[in-house]
């Protein structure tokens, strides 16, 4: 049996295309706030770099999603239905390795904090700091909320990107399944 509904939390299309939406925002957010303030986190030249970049190529895989949506485009979903897995475990390879340097950089993040925001001494004298200083928001909170919310933050976007997949390899299922039926343009739904 064919289930046109299932595991679906808001209306295919619509739904998708505002579970991209969101996607696309986090992930570009996420993605700047690496690239501008992510050696402050992480020690090594480009990791911070690397994990940024990911981040803005989620936001456009969001991005392409959205717009196949909306074009209801068989060629594009069919796309964005080949891309999403991919992302998917860069992201999952990504996260894991975040985590661990995260870890392991514990005794640096502190000493930021401990002397007002500024660079690790090793990376300030590398020159890979910029003008910007280190939120003191992150600061306030602990290493271990800071460790904590990255850890949800990863798994939460994960578990998203898995439902985005999931709604646009439903979708595509029902271009294919209702191929000869004519849809809610030129004349009904079915046409019958």
């Amino acid at each position: 049996m064919w289930c046109d509904n299932c595991l679906l939390l808001l209306p295919l299309r619509g739904g998708a295309i505002a579970w991209g939406v969101v996607m696309f925002l986090y992930s570009l957010a996420g993605g700047i706030f690496l690239l501008n303030w992510g050696q402050y986190l992480f020690f090594v030249f480009p990791e911070w770099q690397i994990y940024g970049g990911i981040g803005i190529g989620v936001a456009v895989a969001a991005a392409l999603s959205i717009l196949a949506l909306s074009n209801r485009s068989y060629i594009w979903t069919r796309v964005c239905k080949f891309i999403w897995p991919f992302v998917i475990v860069i992201c999952a390879v990504r996260a894991i390795i975040m985590i661990v340097e995260l870890q392991r950089g514990r005794d640096k993040v502190q000493w930021e904090c401990e002397n007002g925001g500024q660079l690790w001494t090793d990376s300030a004298e590398a020159g890979y700091g910029g003008s910007a200083s280190f939120p003191t928001g992150f600061c306030t909170a602990g290493f271990s909320s800071l460790y904590a919310a990255f850890i949800v933050g990863l798994l939460v976007d994960l578990v998203f990107q898995f439902y985005m997949f999931f709604l646009v390899w439903r979708f595509q299922k029902r271009l294919e399944h209702y191929q000869n039926m004519k849809g809610p343009f030129y004349g009904g739904y079915y046409n019958a």
